[in-house]
């Protein structure tokens, strides 16, 4: 039951991340993220790193997406017409698949010859919360500053756009 589940929510983060990715559609992209997110959510619980997987749901897709839903709506995107993709956007691409396959590939064979060792415990929430108000406290501040200047952005940016359609 558990390579089933394991199967299933790997296949829908990755499914989902390729729906982000080639949608057109921004709400649609946003609603893929998250898909992709609670396929990583499953996963985490899989390893019993039920905290990483309560902390995903709620930062980022209940924040996060809700956040960019917000931004999409008041930006009042429409889709554009397709364009070709430059060559050189292709070849970074098919470059950029290459060395995800490397990747992956090697990092199983390492996994491989490291499967023999000693058991491995998780960490406790004691750990994530000293880890978090000590080593990565500037981090964490400094993306929720910049999510706050992001979203004064929108909001400005959706003002001007307002005033614009009433000057004629």
């Amino acid at each position: 039951m558990a390579n089933f589940l394991f199967y299933f929510f790997a296949l829908l983060a990755l499914v989902s991340a390729a729906l982000v990715v080639v949608s057109k559609n921004p709400v649609n992209a946003a609603l893929g993220l998250l898909l992709s997110l609670v396929g990583v959510a499953g996963l985490f619980v899989l390893l019993n790193a039920a905290l990483l997987a309560f902390v995903l749901l709620l930062v980022y897709a209940g924040a996060v997406v809700a956040l960019f839903l917000f931004i999409i709506m008041l930006l009042d995107t429409r889709p554009e017409q397709s364009k070709p993709l430059p060559r050189m956007t292709l070849i970074a691409a098919t470059l950029g698949g290459a060395l995800l396959v490397v990747g992956v590939l090697s990092l199983n064979q390492r996994a491989a010859l490291s499967a023999g060792g000693a058991a491995v415990t998780g960490p406790t929430l004691k750990h994530y919360a000293e880890q978090l108000f000590t080593t990565y406290l500037l981090p964490v501040q400094l993306v929720g500053f910049l999510l706050l200047i992001a979203m004064l952005g929108v909001i400005v940016l959706s003002k001007k756009s307002d005033q614009a359609e009433e000057t004629p």
